[in-house]
C-alpha cells in the first residue's frame, strides 16, 4: 500500500493531541491527526494564563462562551489538623491586575469545541480514527501504520498518545515513573450557594481536596485519599457521598448534590530524558505525567504544543529537522523540570509527618498570606511560567554597578 504523505502527523486523541492538530493546520501545515475515538471524560480542566491565550488564537475560547467559568480567586486552607498549621491564604486575580486567573471547563466540552473548530479547516487537516500499531523513524520521515494496515508518512510526528505512548516507545527514550500511596476521586457536584468564581483547596493529611467552580451553581472536585478510603468513598450511595463532600467542604457552599459518574485515578508521575527523537517530538502525557494537583497536566501539555508550533514555524522549510527539534527541547526543558519538581514537593509535603517539613510549609504559606510582594510574585509565576525567575534576574541586574550607573 502506497503511504499517504503529510508534513505533520499527530498521534493521540486527547485534548493536547486535538489542540496540536488544530494549531498546526491553522498555521498552514498539511496535517493528519491519527487517533482512535476518545472515550468519555467527566473531568474538568482549569485553563491558566498561557493556555487561555493560546486557545484564544485558535478560536476555542470564543466558542466556549457560557461553558467555561472564570476563576477570580483561589484559596488555600490548611485542614491537616496538625500542630503546625498554616494560616489560610487567598489569591485574587485583581491583585495583579488580571480579570481572572483562568477558565474551568469540562473536558468533554473542550474536546467537542476543538473538534468542531477542526472541521472548519478540513482541507488542511485529515482525521484518521484508528489506533496506531507501529511507528518507524529515520532521518527523513516518520512512518505510521494503523490497525487497518493504512500507512502514513510525515516529516514531523507528534506523540500525544498518553503515558503508554507508541511514539515514545519507537523513539526508545528512557522514561522514569513513580507512584504515590494515593488515589484521586474526581467528580462534579451541584451546591446550594454561589461559588462566586472562587476555587478552594483544602490541604489534608492524605492530599489536596480541591473544589473548582463551573458555570452556575456547580463545581468540580479533585479529592485525594488513601487507596482504601477512596474505594470506600466511591462505593457509598450518592446521597451519602454528597453529605461527605459537604462536610469536607465545611459547608462553605451549603448543601451538595454529587453528580455521577465518580471517577478514580491512582496518583503517579512520569518524566522522559528527552522530548524529541528522529523526526518526532513528545507533548502532553507522552512526555510528562502529573498527579491532578495545581492544574498542571493539560496546561503543561498546551504549552508543549505552543512551543512545538513556534519551533516549527521558525524552521518552516524543515519541520521535524534537527534544528527545529533542538529549539523545541530548549523551549520546554526548564518549564517541565521545574513544574515536575514543584508538584512532587507540594504533594509529599502534605504526606510527611516530619515536623521540620511541616514547620517549613506552615512558614511558607504564612509568608504568602502576610507579604503581598511574595504573594503577587507567586501569582504571576502561576499564570505566566518563568516570570518569577525573570523578575529576580532583572532585579539582580539592576543592582549591578554598571547597570545602576546606566540607569
Amino acid at each position: 500500500m502506497t503511504p499517504s504523505r503529510h508534513e505533520i502527523g499527530i498521534v493521540g486523541g486527547g485534548l493536547a493531541g486535538a489542540s496540536a492538530a488544530l494549531a498546526f493546520a491553522r498555521a498552514g501545515f498539511d496535517t493528519v491527526h491519527i487517533a482512535a475515538p476518545h472515550r468519555h471524560d467527566g473531568r474538568s480542566t482549569a485553563l491558566i494564563g498561557p493556555s487561555v491565550r493560546f486557545l484564544e488564537t485558535l478560536g476555542i475560547i470564543r466558542a466556549l462562551e457560557g461553558r467555561a467559568q472564570p476563576m477570580f480567586a483561589m484559596r488555600l486552607v490548611d485542614d491537616t489538623g496538625r500542630l503546625l498549621r498554616a494560616a489560610p491564604v487567598e489569591f485574587r486575580a485583581a491583585e495583579i491586575d488580571l480579570p481572572y486567573f483562568g477558565l474551568n471547563v469540562l473536558n468533554r466540552d473542550l474536546l467537542d469545541t476543538v473538534t468542531e473548530e477542526s472541521e472548519t479547516i478540513a482541507t488542511r487537516l485529515v482525521r484518521v480514527e484508528e489506533p496506531v500499531v507501529s511507528v518507524d523513524l529515520d532521518d527523513e520521515r516518520a512512518v505510521v501504520r494503523t490497525e487497518s494496515g493504512r500507512t502514513i508518512s510525515v516529516r514531523l510526528l507528534v506523540g500525544s498518545d498518553g503515558r503508554h505512548s507508541v511514539v515514545r516507545e519507537a523513539m526508545g527514550v528512557p522514561v522514569w515513573t513513580w507512584s504515590y500511596p494515593q488515589v484521586a476521586l474526581v467528580l462534579n457536584f451541584r451546591h446550594q450557594r454561589d461559588h462566586e468564581g472562587i476555587s478552594t483547596e483544602f490541604h489534608t493529611p492524605t492530599g489536596p481536596f480541591t473544589q473548582v467552580p463551573l458555570p452556575g451553581r456547580r463545581s468540580s472536585l479533585v479529592w485525594v485519599e488513601t487507596p482504601d478510603e477512596a474505594m470506600r468513598l466511591k462505593a457509598l450511595p450518592v446521597e451519602q457521598l454528597s453529605r461527605e463532600v459537604e462536610r469536607r467542604l465545611h459547608s462553605i457552599l451549603g448543601a451538595v448534590e454529587v453528580e455521577e459518574p465518580i471517577q478514580s485515578f491512582p496518583l503517579s508521575g512520569a518524566s522522559v530524558s528527552r522530548l524529541s527523537g528522529r523526526r518526532c517530538a513528545l507533548v502532553g502525557e507522552a512526555a510528562h505525567v502529573f498527579p491532578p494537583i495545581g492544574a498542571q497536566g493539560l496546561n503543561l501539555g498546551i504549552r508543549d504544543v505552543e512551543a512545538l508550533l513556534a519551533s516549527a514555524l521558525e524552521n518552516r522549510d524543515e519541520p521535524g529537522g534537527a534544528a527545529m527539534l533542538a529549539a523545541y527541547e530548549a523551549r520546554r526543558r526548564t518549564d517541565v523540570a521545574t513544574r515536575t519538581a514543584a508538584v512532587d514537593l507540594l504533594n509529599r509535603s502534605l504526606l510527611t509527618g516530619f515536623l521540620p517539613v511541616q514547620a517549613a510549609r506552615a512558614l511558607g504559606l504564612g509568608a504568602l498570606a502576610s507579604v503581598p510582594v511574595l504573594r503577587h510574585a507567586l501569582m504571576r509565576e502561576g499564570v505566566e511560567p518563568g516570570s518569577a525567575l525573570a523578575g529576580i534576574a532583572s532585579r539582580v541586574r539592576s543592582l549591578l554597578p554598571g547597570q545602576r550607573a546606566s540607569g
